[in-house]
């Protein structure tokens, strides 16, 4: 191609320029922010991300891997609870809890994370789009992950799910506690000791809580027994 006397050397093949990926990705998180809002996490699906985004559905695997990446680089957290949860479980099932704890507490008292994972936090308990997907979020890759981890161990499903719930409910009121209000002195509590004291808690649930069923101690001795 001539212009003016001037031959225009073709573009040579190889990787894009930074310009044009950085355009790409950002079209690409603005498209997966759209369909979050519009259809919630579950239901959107990299494909309609895609075709909205005006790429190819290899192009966003290529940069985000998959769509838990894609989410975490929407709400700009790098904390990854799908891959928490996913390292958690890969262990026996009476580790879990134990697991899940120290993996909660060594992110959450990372310096380059708390910030972020705050910000979604609180975001979650808000009632706008971005509210709803990270709940969406939040539900499928932790509480869903360990009840599939639950029912695989031969636990009825609806079991499995309600002791998910209750471990994940433990886990979230430590977050809240420690790192949301800030209360002493839980907050200045050594990772060891809050893994020591919570843990067996989250491991009760996750087995059913029996030990929570039995009565009392010394309730028989009150003065309504009288």
């Amino acid at each position: 191609m001539e212009q003016q006397g001037t031959r225009v050397p073709p573009r040579k093949r190889g990787r894009p320029r930074a310009a044009e990926v950085g355009e790409a990705r950002r079209r690409i998180l603005a498209a997966a922010t759209q369909e979050f809002a519009e259809h919630g996490y579950e239901a959107a699906s990299i494909r309609a991300i895609a075709r909205r985004a005006e790429v190819d559905p290899a192009l966003i695997r290529h940069y985000f891997d998959d769509k838990q990446a894609l989410v975490a680089a929407v709400v700009q957290v790098p904390l990854r609870p799908d891959q928490l949860v996913r390292g958690a479980l890969d262990g026996p099932i009476d580790g879990i809890g134990e697991a899940l704890v120290t993996g909660v507490v060594r992110a959450w008292d990372a310096p380059a994370v708390r910030p972020a994972a705050l910000a979604a936090l609180r975001g979650t308990v808000g009632h706008g789009p971005v509210s709803r997907m990270l709940r969406e979020f939040l539900r499928h890759e932790l509480m869903h992950r360990i009840a599939t981890r639950l029912a695989e161990a031969g636990v009825p499903s609806d079991e499995a799910e309600l002791r998910a719930e209750f471990a994940v409910s433990q886990i979230v009121g430590l977050i809240m506690v420690r790192y949301v209000l800030v209360a002493e002195p839980l907050a200045s509590l050594p990772p060891a000791d809050i893994v020591r004291r919570v843990a067996p808690v989250v491991q009760l649930h996750l087995e059913g809580g029996a030990a929570l069923d039995s009565p009392v101690s010394g309730a028989k001795n009150s003065s309504h027994d009288e």
